[in-house]
């Protein structure tokens, strides 16, 4: 594994660490822009809110870099916590930017997982109570069983194969061992 993506959970952190080791580490882009506005002000916020997206949208990692410092530039005569928060956290939220760009889209945030877990609290719900263990693993591994050979047979998978050699090709991938916690989104 060479990239884990999550929100900034300081347990999550170190079990991925612990877990996958020699991974960088990616913080969600957007759970980092929850955690950058929660410092803003809320007349401010719009702004930072649009302010921040515009380092994710570059065409490469340099330009990622570099979007990320002028944004910070940009915010710490008014927004000091924000941009110091920004600053340090720079490659935690770039760290996507060392792989290949058709990957970018897909890598820089936790959304996939998320539609997953969604996907199998709505099907949950329905059910209400579960008789025993059994059944809601049952219950999920469809779940995910369905998602599988919907990502296998279709165009919506996460990552296509040809997207997937890309990333086999040498490339320096640099690993985040920036252990600092980001406050919860």
């Amino acid at each position: 594994m060479r990239l884990v993506i999550s929100d900034a959970h300081a347990g999550l952190k170190a079990s991925i660490a612990r877990v996958f080791n020699g991974a960088s580490w990616q913080c969600c882009e957007v759970h980092a822009l929850g955690n950058i506005l929660g410092t803003a002000p809320s007349a401010s916020k719009a702004m930072v809110a649009a302010t921040v997206p515009t380092i994710f949208a570059q065409p490469d990692a340099t330009a990622t870099r570099a979007q990320l410092r002028d944004v910070v530039g940009l915010l710490e005569g008014q927004f000091p916590k924000a941009a110091k928060l920004l600053e340090d956290a720079e490659p935690d939220v770039t760290a996507y930017a060392a792989f290949p760009r058709a990957h970018w889209p897909k890598i820089a945030s936790t959304n996939p997982l998320e539609r997953i877990n969604k996907e199998i609290k709505r099907r949950s719900n329905v059910i209400g109570i579960f008789p025993d263990d059994a059944s809601v693993i049952r219950l999920v591994g469809a779940v995910l069983l369905e998602q599988h050979d919907d990502w296998a047979v279709s165009e919506r998978h996460c990552l296509s194969e040809v997207s997937m050699a890309l990333n086999d090709q040498p490339k320096e991938v640099t690993t985040t061992t920036n252990t600092r916690e980001l406050p919860a989104a």
